[in-house]
Formats: structure tokens, sequence, C-alpha cells
């Protein structure tokens, strides 16, 4: 990948940090987005000559996004775009607002949208380029507790896979990555709804513990780039659940509802 160009959304820490540093790694340049500007400043420390662009982006404004796409394309064609950005929402039907689902939808499915409306259209024209979404366990697996994240991860995850069929005849491949419990930051920032309030710390407490590195899920993207992997889950739980819910769909409902309630104590 020595000079290639590929674009990291949400790289400032966690998953996207890490890929970022692994696409570097093989000799990649990189263009890289977040909300966080001290993040993206360590990051391009870090990145040294391989940084080509860092920039302070809200995935979700869809002007925000056109200038950032406007300046990547400026620096050459891109290889590879990671639409990785994203933000936690936990909470039921009747306690998350419609505020929340605006905020989920927004950046989690919108600023995916906007990722690949902005970056496959010039890799159409040329006949290549790898477009890798970010979905999660929770794109296949339809936990309670977490309906608007589901919601929108399962979002993410149809439209890779629709975008997979229509680009491959023009050479363009797309990938999604499903990651399962990650030792990231995201719980940190994640709004609960009251029905899941009382569960913030534990679900905390076990990410930290249980999570699988974000280099894992780095290696990943790297990987489903390199091989054109359709759907790849990550950790170990992302492969049982993806196994559960093809093999016996009722019993991973019944799962979630107990560890719901494990968590919540409902």
């Amino acid at each position: 990948m020595t000079g290639e160009l590929i674009v990291v959304t949400g790289a400032a820490s966690g998953i996207g940090r890490a890929t970022a540093l692994r696409f570097a790694a093989a000799g990649a340049r990189i263009a890289a987005c977040d909300v966080d500007v001290e993040g993206l400043a360590s990051l391009a420390a870090e990145l040294g000559p391989q940084v080509a662009l860092t920039e302070r982006v809200d995935v979700g404004d869809r002007a925000q996004m056109k200038a950032f796409a406007d300046r990547v394309h400026a620096l050459g064609p891109v290889h590879a775009v990671i639409n990785n950005a994203g933000v936690g929402l936990s909470g039921g039907i009747l306690d998350t607002s419609l505020e929340d689902w605006d905020w989920v939808l927004r950046v989690n499915l919108g600023g995916v949208i906007h990722g690949c409306h902005f970056f496959a259209p010039p890799m159409v024209a040329r006949g290549a380029g790898h477009i890798v979404n970010v979905s999660s366990v929770l794109g296949y697996y339809a936990a309670p507790g977490v309906l608007g994240y589901v919601t929108s991860k399962f979002g993410v995850l149809g439209l890779t896979l629709s975008l997979r069929a229509e680009l491959a005849p023009h050479g363009v491949r797309v990938s999604a990555i499903c990651p399962g419990l990650i030792a990231t930051n995201i719980i940190a920032g994640t709004r609960f709804g009251a029905s899941m309030a009382p569960a913030r710390e534990k679900i905390g407490a076990l990410f930290a513990k249980r999570g699988s590195s974000p280099d894992k899920v780095a290696a990943a993207i790297v990987n489903a780039v390199r091989r054109d992997r359709a759907i790849t889950p990550v950790a170990p739980e992302a492969w049982a659940l993806w196994a559960l819910s093809r093999i016996a769909p009722a019993q991973a409902g019944g799962l979630g509802r107990a560890v719901s309630a494990r968590f919540t104590g409902a």
C-alpha cells in the first residue's frame, strides 16, 4: 500500500486511530478526520510523514463532509475510505427521545451515507477503490435496550451489502466490519436512557475488562481491504452471535433479553 491514500473517519481514538496507524505502517498516506482536534493532533504527530491531511469534521454534517472530501480528492485518488466514526446510544422505545434518535442516526448512519456519497463516484469513474463501513455485532444481532444504536448499525450493514452488489461491476469493493466488544472510550460518550442508566458502570467495566483491542479491529479492516471480505465479525462474541443469529434466531433473542436483564436488574 506504499503511497496509497486512505481516508479514516473517527480517527482520533479507538478503532479509527488504530486503523490509521495500521495502514500507515503498510506505507499508506492517511487523510483523517474527527471532532476531537487534540486527538487528531496526537495522531498526526504519531503518523509523521505518512499524514496527508487531518481535519475536524462532523461526519453527520453534509457540508463539512463535502468540503473534507473535496480537499482529500485534491491530494490524489483514494484507495480506500474507512467510514468508522460513530456514537453510542442506549435505551428502548419508551425512553429514547426523538432528539436522541436524530443524533444517533445522523452520525452513525448519515455519516456513513455521506462517506459513501462523496467518495464512491470518483472510485466508480476510476474503476477501482474500496469502501469499508464499520457496523457492529448489533448490526445483525437485535439486542434489546439499545434500539436506536441497533437501528443505525442494521442500516449500515444493509447499506454496505446493497452497495457492494451495486458497485462490484464498476470495480469498487465494499466491506462491513462488525467488531463486538472493543476496549475503546465509546461508553464514556454514550447517551443512556432511563431504562439502561443503571447499567452504565457495569457495561463500562465489561468493555474495559473483556473488550478486545482496537488494533484487532484495525487488522481486520486492513485484511478486508486486502482480501475483499464482505462481512467480518471481529471479537469472539461477534463471531458467536453471527452464527447463533443464523442457526437459532429465537434462542439468540432470548439470550439478548437475559443479558439485558442481568445488567439492568429488570
